[in-house]
């Protein structure tokens, strides 16, 4: 007598899921003989690629997260790299503009250096005229007071000096002129390009107006002198 003895039931092929490992990623092979062995096994392998799933778009969550804080941290150095540029361009504008009110006073300083000059080239001339005048009146007075026979030698002296020193002047004064003449057109000239301020005026020059009076003073002398008429005949 053969005993019907049940069937020994079909080896799963495919472990069951731990929760510790990560899913498979092969299609479990199931028997087709047990379909709820067969659909327990398919909704396991399921779970598990949904839960994989999960896990990656947490990840890509977190990379989008950090990927935004790095993009924020990038538009505030940009941010603060403008500002610096910006800072850079005003500092920069700034300096320039300095330099051109250096410069344009730099010609300012060169108009009281030429001044200066001429100042130098009075002195010297009055020293001539003053000094040639001196010595024709004293060597007059001892001609006229019968103390000196002949001074028609010391007064050509007195008078060379006097001439010598009327000539000084008169082309101290030129040069004078043509000077401020160059420095006046070529600081025109750059204030209209736009390199200087030329803000400040060029006032009128006490110091010419001295050597002109005095020259004028030195030619009346040396005629009075030469011709014996006018005021230091």
């Amino acid at each position: 007598m053969t005993s019907n003895q049940d069937p020994t039931p079909p080896t799963d092929p495919t472990p069951p899921a731990d929760p510790g490992k990560p899913p498979p990623t092969q299609i479990p092979q199931v028997d087709a003989s047990d379909p709820d062995s067969a659909s327990l096994q398919y909704s396991q392998f399921r779970t598990g690629l949904s839960a994989k799933r999960t896990d990656m778009s947490t990840e890509r969550t977190g990379m989008s997260r950090e990927r935004t804080d790095m993009s924020k941290e990038r538009t505030a150095m940009s941010t603060e790299r403008t500002n610096m540029s910006t800072e850079r361009t005003d500092m920069s504008t700034a300096r320039t503009d300095m330099s051109k009110r250096r410069t344009g006073m730099s010609f300012q300083r060169t108009r009281m250096s030429a001044d200066r000059t001429l100042m130098s080239v009075i002195r010297t001339s009055l020293s001539l005229i003053s000094f040639g005048f001196t010595i024709v009146q004293a060597f007059e007075k001892l001609a006229i007071n019968k103390l000196l026979h002949d001074s028609h030698a010391t007064r050509n002296f007195g008078v060379s000096l006097v001439c010598l020193g009327i000539i000084m002047l008169a082309i101290g004064i030129l040069y004078h002129l043509r000077f401020m003449q160059g420095l006046r057109h070529t600081r025109e000239e750059m204030t209209e390009n736009g390199l200087i301020h030329g803000e400040s005026v060029f006032p009128t020059s006490f110091t010419l107006v001295t050597a002109i009076i005095l020259l004028g003073i030195g030619v009346v002398a040396v005629l009075s002198i030469v011709l014996n008429i006018g005021p230091f005949g």
